[in-house]
């Protein structure tokens, strides 16, 4: 079971359960949707109900599949069946600044680089046209069961987009963070297809608005515990000096 914070997210889970239902059909591995009308209102919060899936979750011996199957999904022609909006790639990102227990000062640099990013972002040239795109392509987003067949969940962000922000999700992990070795990112191309999006002259505006996300996603959260307002604080620290530090614990 799936429960949206609010109405707001309603054409999220109705898109979600649109997208599971089409990719399943296409013969994508994703997660699938259990029987009857979905989504559902339950006391003001969108719901969904989906199969269980037995099995754990992705880790870095799956960075292959998921290239894999990130290029399937890619390589999809356009649904005929609904309209899938358009990738709003920093989406959330301005509430979470404005809403975050930070410090203002950390407020104010994140404000201005996404301003920054924001007007870099259309007079980018993307080396591939606009398709179907996960939108949240990160390893943990893959359930492998018994069978070892990953399967692709959390399907709320599938859009319209270039395929490129898919790829500088695990990109930026690997640049930045350091959540992976260079042998883990190159079997990551390579099941892709053998696309490297670092190689693209666009790639660090990707790769700056990809650290942005993954900080602005953290610090909701960063007075939930000292390790999260520590992490939080090497990522600011990456993102203010611009220099990857590759030492990131991911959450």
């Amino acid at each position: 079971m799936r429960i949206a914070r609010s109405m707001a997210r309603w054409s999220d889970a109705v898109k979600e359960a649109q997208a599971s239902r089409w990719l399943d059909g296409c013969g994508v591995l994703v997660c699938r949707l259990a029987s009857g009308d979905q989504p559902i209102e339950v006391d003001g919060h969108p719901v969904t109900f989906w199969e269980f899936i037995d099995g754990r979750r992705g880790r870095p011996s799956d960075v292959r599949q998921l290239g894999d199957l990130v290029g399937r999904i890619h390589r999809l022609l356009h649904p005929a069946e609904f309209v899938l909006p358009r990738f709003n790639p920093l989406g959330r990102v301005a509430a979470r600044i404005e809403d975050a227990p930070i410090p203002d000062v950390d407020r104010r640099v994140l404000t201005e680089m996404l301003d920054e990013i924001a007007a870099q972002l259309p007079r980018l040239d993307f080396p591939h046209a606009p398709t179907v795109i996960h939108g949240d392509a990160h390893v943990q987003n893959l359930m492998v069961p018994a069978d070892g067949k990953p399967i692709l969940i959390d399907l709320e962000n599938v859009a319209i987009g270039h395929p490129e922000w898919d790829l500088a999700v695990t990109a930026t992990e690997w640049q930045v963070a350091g959540f992976w070795t260079d042998e883990q990112y190159q079997e990551f191309v390579e099941g892709y297809g053998g696309f490297d999006v670092t190689s693209w002259s666009g790639f660090e505006v990707l790769r700056r608005a990809q650290a942005i996300k993954m900080t602005t996603w953290l610090m909701q959260n960063v007075n939930e515990s000292q390790e999260i307002r520590d992490e939080y604080e090497l990522r600011m620290r990456t993102i203010r000096d611009g220099e990857p530090l590759r030492c990131w614990t991911p959450f």
